[in-house]
Formats: structure tokens, sequence, C-alpha cells
């Protein structure tokens, strides 16, 4: 694990290049740093100096304390209006034999088999097709309301929001209120990709801008809730761009402070029109999260997507900034591995995942999507577990 006082001597470091030794020194004092400084950290920084500054923030915000919920997904279609060239999820309506589309119903029932477990968050995103409307969301989110209140709903994320509203023709303001009073307690971070229209047009060109998505999270945070946000990254992209879309996320966090995680997501190739683009290596993915952790200085959380990296890279991603690896992400319809993830069968259990977090030597921590805190696992008795011989011992859950 790499430890804060590793900053000292990265400072004292008499070979260290001058600009970066004032990053340093700016990280260390707390004070934010400049978006060409953001773009010397990718282009000239090694590792070693990134993880340790990364992991000195980390360590200020949150000590070893990591953060994971215990969550399911549902996507309710993989058919699709769209056709972003980086996607391997989702189908053309023509292709429907190769796809799935639920109803009102069938959805109900995916949230009622967790009735009895132990979940706190359900998260719904999905494709874009003209029966999913207005009257169709809302009649959804008040069903799951009634159904379970106690059962945060993430649900949607601009793109899908931007389709409904241009069809019920209504604003965004009106459209986002409309959510709200139907029960949505938080924006996930999907549909953000890269912002910067020079990429954005050509990965997923036709479904909202990066403005438009901007404006929807921050006329949600003007409602008093919060979202996540991402960033589609390793693939056609370059640094700059990077930099672009970390530098707009900041500013409207510093306008709104309604973002509380920010989860970078690697491309993969497989089964897509980019698929001969070479996915970038471990050690950009924990450059990529050092950075971000960097730049974000007003972003409370940094999130490692365990389904999309491996566990042993989230693992790693712990000492690069990381303070959050998601959840028991119960995954029934298999997008993951559909995107060539590392994981191809992406669930763990609460015990998977605080063994996940013990072995690298922090402390796990379940939370409820707002990141209250619902369980300290340091504070658990532990028992040996015969399907984890030979790893840390596990806590007996209730």
């Amino acid at each position: 694990m790499l430890t804060a006082s590793k900053l000292e001597t990265i400072i004292n470091d008499a070979n260290l290049f001058p600009a970066l030794r004032e990053i340093a020194h700016k990280v260390a004092n707390g004070t934010r740093i400049s978006p060409d400084e953001g773009l010397l950290l990718y282009e000239k920084a090694d590792l070693a100096y990134l993880g340790a500054l990364a992991n000195h923030i980390r360590e200020k915000k949150h000590g070893n304390d990591t953060f994971f919920n215990r969550n399911f997904h549902i996507e309710p279609t993989n058919l699709c209006v769209y056709t972003c060239t980086f996607c391997s999820y989702s189908r053309l309506i023509k292709q429907r034999h190769e796809g799935w589309e639920y109803n009102l119903e069938e959805i109900m029932d995916i949230v009622k088999k967790y009735d009895g477990e132990p979940v706190t968050e359900v998260h719904i995103v999905g494709g874009v097709l003209p029966q999913y409307d207005l009257a169709f969301y809302t009649e959804l989110f008040q069903r799951i309301k009634a159904h379970r209140p106690d059962l945060h709903l993430k649900a949607l994320t601009p793109v899908e929001y931007h389709y409904v509203f241009k069809k019920a023709k209504i604003s965004y303001e009106e459209g986002m209120k409309l959510m709200a009073e139907a029960g949505v307690d938080s924006l996930p971070g999907g549909g953000a990709e890269i912002f910067h229209p020079e990429i954005r047009d050509q990965i997923a060109g036709g479904k909202c801008s990066g403005e438009e998505w901007l404006r929807m999270h921050e006329i949600w945070h003007q409602l008093g809730k919060r979202s996540n946000a991402t960033m589609l990254y390793g693939h056609i992209e370059n640094y700059a761009h990077r930099i672009d879309h970390l530098e707009k996320l900041r500013a409207l966090q510093d306008k709104t402070g309604g973002f509380q995680t920010f989860i970078p997501l690697k491309f993969r190739n497989q089964g897509n029109q980019m698929s001969h683009i070479p996915e970038v290596s471990t050690i950009e993915d924990l450059r990529n999260y050092a950075v971000s952790r960097i730049y974000l200085d007003n972003f409370g959380h940094l999130k490692a997507y365990w389904p999309m990296i491996s566990r042993n890279v989230a693992q790693l991603a712990l000492s690069f900034g990381v303070d959050d690896i998601d959840g028991t992400i119960d995954d029934t319809t298999k997008i993951y591995s559909m995107a060539g993830s590392e994981e191809q069968s992406p669930a763990m259990s609460t015990r998977d995942l605080v063994n996940l977090v013990r072995q690298v030597g922090r402390k796990p921590i379940e939370r409820d999507t707002l990141y209250n805190v619902l369980t300290d696992y340091s504070e658990v008795t532990f028992a040996e577990d015969e399907q984890f011989r030979g790893y840390l011992e596990l806590p007996v859950l209730n």
C-alpha cells in the first residue's frame, strides 16, 4: 500500500521535474491544480508519483475506509435507437431476436425477487426505445416505491431522459421534477462518455450532447438531489479530452455540489464497432484513477467499477485514489460480460467484498447510496467460513 509519507519523499527528490514538484506541493497544501498541470500529470508523471499524490488525497478524505453497498441492476432493454460505436451491449430494433424488452410486470418481478434480501439500492439503466416513454417510467418508478419504499431508486441517464422528455415535449426542468415526484432518488453517472464534441460526435453521435448531459445533472442538483458522473476512457480520446471532461465536471461541482462519486469506465473492445482499437493497460487504468482523484478535488468519492476492470485491479486501485468499489451488483442480464469485462459472472456477496477490501489492508464499510454508514466491518465479529478457507477470516452476517 502506498502511504501518505511517500508524498514528502517525492517532494524532496532532487531529480523530480520542477513542475511536478510544484504539483506535489499543491496536493500537500490542498491547492487546486490547473488544466495544464492535469495534462502534465497524464503525459509526464510516473506511476509511483501519481499513486503517492492520489493516495495522500484518498487517505486525507477517508483514511482506510473503503465503501461498498448491496445493490442490484435492472436493464429494461438492450434494444436502442442509438448506435454508439463503443457499445457492445445494445442491439438495433431490427435485431430484436438478439435482445430483450421487459414490460412493467416483468421488471416488477425482478424487483420482487429481492424481497427479504438486505439490498439497499436498485440501479436501472438500459437502451432507448419509443415505448419506454414518460408514462412508462413514471408508472414503473411509482410502483417500485409503492412496493418497497426503503429501496433507493437510482435510475436512468441523461441519454434516456433526453429522449423521454423530447418525446413528451416537456422541458428538462419539468421532466426532472416529474421523475423526482415519481420516486427517483438519485441519478447514475452513465451516458457521459467524453464531453468534447470532437470525440463525442464520433463515438456517440445523435444522443444528448455533453452540454445537455451536464445541464440535466445541474437541474437535478437544483432539486436537492444527488448524482454520480462517469468518463469512458481508453479509446480514441487523448489526454486533453480527458482533462476537458474532468474540468467540466469540476466546474459544475463547484456550482452545485451535487455530485457524489466519479467513476472512470474502461473501454472494452469486444463485440462493437471499435473492436480494432486495443484496450489500454492496467498501468493506464491506475494512471487514470490517480489523475482523476488529484484533479477532482471537490468530489467526495472515486469508484472503481470492479466488474469492468477485475477484482485484482480494483484492489490495486485502492492505492491510487479509489475509495469505493461499488457493490454486490447482481447483474441479471450480463451486460458486463457482453462488453468483454474481466468478470464473466459479475456478482459478489457481501463476504466477497469484505474479503476483497481486507486483503489489501483497507477497512470495508457498507454504505447506503448516499454514503451513510450501515456497517463498519472492522467492528464485526469474525468466524471461520469453510467456503473461504485460505483467505482472511470473514464476518458472520445476520
